[in-house]
């Protein structure tokens, strides 16, 4: 990480926003959930195989709640459909921060910057299959009618996470489409939701 951008833990207003959004979300399927801000300008969301989601504050900048919600919900799927667990074995074989991840659902509040940045780092090399990522889409988007949300907010922020991967030059973008690099095309999962939404009765505008 670099001095300019360090990944910290956040006690801002990014982190009483995110503890209203989750309050009551507390375990899925049998695996118990944490919720972490981090203070940096990269754009990322993740999640670890012990329930652990951490979300950067730069993404909750552009995103409305139902939208971080989603998102919130797609990381929750990768979790309690196991898929972070297969994607985290990977790429802890690869990584500096596998001594640190061991107990990483004790230590998250103890953890050094240069650990946060270490586990991060895993995170971002953790990808998912394509076939996952449809999994996981499908379970925020049920996530958000489960909690009372409009599920199209899903496919709003595939379309505003989009409009940014065509922009140039822009090092947090870049290190976004990164960590997206496995997922399926941004067209063909907002049409998806797009398509589930309206067969459901939900307004798509």
């Amino acid at each position: 990480m670099d001095k300019e951008n360090k990944i910290c833990p956040s006690t801002s207003s990014y982190t009483k926003r995110l503890q209203k959004l989750t309050s009551s979300m507390h375990e899925a399927e049998g695996i118990e959930l944490n919720f972490k801000v981090y203070q940096t300008k990269d754009l990322n969301a993740f999640a670890c195989p012990d329930g652990s989601v951490r979300v950067f504050s730069a993404l909750m900048d552009i995103l409305s709640d139902d939208e971080l919600l989603g998102v919130l919900g797609h990381e929750i799927g990768h979790v309690a459909l196991r898929h972070s667990k297969r994607a985290w074995k990977w790429a802890l074989l690869r990584s500096a921060a596998s001594d640190a991840i061991g107990a990483v659902s004790e230590t998250w509040a103890n953890l050094s910057e240069s650990a946060i940045g270490a586990i991060c780092s895993t995170a971002l090399s953790a990808k998912h299959s394509r076939y996952h990522e449809t999994e996981a889409d499908d379970f925020g988007y049920d996530f958000l009618k489960e909690n009372g949300r409009n599920p199209w907010a899903m496919g709003k922020a595939f379309i505003k996470i989009k409009k940014l991967t065509e922009q140039e030059n822009n090092s947090r973008i870049q290190k976004w489409l990164q960590a997206f690099s496995s997922h399926p095309d941004f067209d063909a999962r907002i049409s998806r939701m797009r398509e589930r939404a309206e067969a459901d009765g939900y307004d798509c505008q």
